[in-house]
């Protein structure tokens, strides 16, 4: 299978398949990339997201975070350790949940906007 991708980005990353057959899986492990799709071959060599999905994770998740406290203070005034317990909580579920789907959109845009394959090739 030979030139660029077949399924759109965004499903590319929400179901962390492969950017250019859709089927094959993105991943080895939680956040590990595998080598190579199983099913088209398509190597992942390169593809590299470095800290970008966790910012994009943390920075709007911040903002999110921050006005759902204020709401919960202002509109219930629970206890100070409610928030201790539901604010630490609430971001690890939700970094936890969000880390390989950003993850595969931006190796679905790497895949699809660079040529990771020539320039992984060009530096070896």
């Amino acid at each position: 299978m030979d030139g660029k991708p077949t399924i759109p980005v965004l499903l590319a990353g929400v179901l962390c398949r492969c950017p250019r057959c859709g089927r094959g899986s993105l991943f080895d492990r939680y956040i590990t990339i595998a080598p190579a799709c199983a099913v088209c071959g398509l190597s992942f060599a390169g593809h590299d997201t470095g800290d970008g999905p966790a910012f994009f994770i943390i920075l709007p998740l911040s903002i999110v975070m921050a006005v759902l406290a204020l709401l919960v203070e202002v509109n219930f005034e629970p206890p100070l350790w409610v928030h201790w317990i539901l604010w630490p909580t609430f971001t690890v579920l939700a970094v936890g949940g969000l880390l390989r789907p950003v993850k595969a959109i931006m190796v679905a845009l790497q895949y699809r906007y660079r040529d990771v394959e020539r320039d992984h090739s060009n530096q070896q």
